[in-house]
């Protein structure tokens, strides 16, 4: 994504979420090399269900070997014609690729002034971009930091009704080792932004 410089003063809070979110983003756009699976392994967490499936993914990453998830990363994502998982909204949504999901998401992007870089070709609506704008949006790497309305409504209209279930897909996988973990800490944290949003609706 095209992305403004802007660099506001953020709650720790949510400079922690937005650093999930990009985590994510990043193990999910691409198999991660030596240096991303040492940063995993160093991961800890609490005695929370998020914390215990961090502690989970340090402890896959810690034996696994690039070459290995390279073969992982494009059994679920590439494979012969496709991957094991299609990882967009629309295809969850609807069954199809290229669907409504996209056409609203695309709307919403207009909105923040997000654009695809010039060296994307995946549509918009694809998981690993979902996370990526959305620790934008925390931060103010679109120019402005969005509102807890603003993040509340994105995460509703284009994360919340699906990603949970992809990241749950991504634990049953027959192909994921590393990639199971990386879905168990998604659906924790997935949980935690829906209730958070629901109570900051209350």
């Amino acid at each position: 994504m095209n992305v403004a410089t802007a660099q506001p003063d953020i709650l720790e809070e949510d400079r922690l979420r937005a650093d999930l979110y990009n985590y994510l983003g990043l193990m999910l756009v691409g198999p991660p090399d030596q240096m991303l699976l040492d940063q995993s392994a160093g991961l800890s967490g609490d005695e929370t269900d998020l914390g215990l499936a961090i502690q989970g993914l340090a402890r896959v990453a810690n034996v696994s070997k690039p070459k290995a998830v390279q073969t992982e990363f494009n059994a679920l994502f590439i494979g012969l014609g496709r991957g094991e998982l299609l990882p967009y909204a629309s295809y969850y949504l609807t069954g199809f690729l290229n669907e409504k999901p996209l056409a609203n998401l695309r709307a919403t992007m207009a909105t923040f002034g997000i654009e695809r870089s010039g060296d994307v070709f995946e549509p918009e609506d694809n998981i690993a971009s979902l996370m990526e704008m959305m620790a934008g949006m925390i931060v103010g790497r679109f120019g402005r930091v969005a509102t807890v309305q603003e993040q509340r409504t994105f995460f509703n209209a284009h994360i919340a009704n699906w990603a949970k279930l992809y990241f749950e897909d991504l634990q049953a996988a027959k192909s994921s080792v590393l990639y199971a973990s990386v879905g168990a800490v998604g659906a924790a944290f997935m949980d935690i932004e829906r209730e958070a949003f629901r109570m900051t609706a209350s």
